[in-house]
């Protein structure tokens, strides 16, 4: 009998992924990644790692009798994501810790685990799915419930890995595996998505990294688009590029954060339109293929719920570049920008600067 490792975060997705893997007659394996502690060891509150996801978890997988394993990853998430989130900050970027672990901790992990216990493939509750041409070759495309499609932060896995994952819940809307849920008499039927980041907690974000990076929290100037001094701060860390409230200045009308220079602390603001740029630099880029697509142009996705706009990229001088169709606003450096064409995602890096 095929074998499936199945990881179960405590929601109701990874849950009913298990379950359907049961249905399609696979031995299932479900397993917990332990990625964050307090000073203490005390586990998060909030997020996709607590005390009661893991217990969720457990009784998700008793209630589909399979067998369950909770696996300490601690030191890898600290040092691969948590430090490098600060680090970010500190360089006055914007990071997105959930793809970080995937692309560094997340998966490595799980296919290593996939081995260990004698399993065949790697299951996730991610809304998203994977299409295998008769070659032999991997697509990844954005999930059937666009409002929940989580493609975005799936964008750095290659052919092997996509050859050896699963994403069942994909392929349902989000209604309809909430019914499965219910159907089984799972607990986790009815349970929130989770918003927060495991490591934060319910609490501000900004606490959190001036509490465990407070180098980052360095007073400086606000200044205009003209570099002129209009106000002061306590920290670069509490501003990010596009914000509007919190600036401690005022004006006859809004301003917004234009850029972030970390190592003078210093911030610029200015109207709406001064947010506005041609394209970005990429660091970091990977292509599901393995290659750059032929065609270069291509739809490109600056945030988790942004939309996707026309544009196209090229290889210049050793980096990729983004060039916008039309301009866009608020294109933070430290956020990934990930290419698709149609419902397929081409692969992505991480924004290393504007180009204006």
């Amino acid at each position: 009998m095929t074998r499936a490792l199945v990881a179960m975060s405590g929601g109701v997705d990874s849950s009913v992924a298990a379950a359907l893997m049961l249905e399609a007659g696979y031995d299932v394996v479900g397993v917990t990644l332990k990625q964050w502690e307090g000073p203490g060891g005390e586990m998060p509150v909030a997020g996709c790692c607590t005390v009661g996801d893991a217990e969720d978890a457990r009784r998700a997988a008793a209630q589909l009798d399979v067998p369950y394993y909770v696996l300490d990853y601690v030191d890898e998430f600290r040092t691969e994501v948590v430090d490098r989130f600060g680090a970010s900050y500190a360089a006055g970027k914007t990071p997105n810790p959930c793809i970080e672990c995937n692309r560094r901790v997340r998966f490595k992990a799980l296919l290593e685990r996939t081995d260990e216990l004698g399993c065949d493939v790697l299951v996730t509750g991610h809304h998203a799915r994977i299409r295998t041409d008769a070659d032999g070759s991997h697509h990844l495309l954005k999930a059937v419930d666009g409002a929940k499609d989580q493609s975005y932060v799936l964008h750095m896995l290659d052919q092997a890995t996509l050859g050896r994952i699963r994403l069942p819940v994909g392929e349902m809307p989000k209604s309809e595996v909430r019914e499965r849920a219910a159907a089984l008499g799972l607990r986790t039927a009815a349970k929130p998505d989770s918003q927060d980041l495991c490591f934060v907690g319910h609490g501000n974000y900004r606490t959190f990294i001036r509490d465990h990076f407070p180098d980052v929290a360095t007073p400086g100037p606000i200044v205009d688009m003209e570099g002129e001094v209009v106000g002061a701060h306590d920290g670069a860390v509490d501003f990010t590029i596009g914000q509007r409230k919190g600036l401690g200045v005022t004006f006859g009308e809004p301003r917004y954060v234009v850029d972030v220079d970390a190592p003078s602390a210093t911030v610029t603001i200015g109207r709406k339109e001064d947010l506005e740029v041609g394209g970005c630099l990429v660091d970091d880029v990977s292509f599901i293929a393995g290659s750059p697509p032929a065609d270069p142009k291509v739809e490109v996705k600056v945030r988790y719920r942004a939309t996707p706009v026309a544009g196209s990229i090229r290889l210049s001088d050793g980096r990729w570049e983004v060039s916008f169709d039309r301009p866009q606003r608020a294109i933070a450096p430290g956020q990934s920008a990930v290419f698709y064409r149609g419902d397929e995602v081409l692969g992505g890096g991480t924004i290393a600067t504007v180009v204006r």
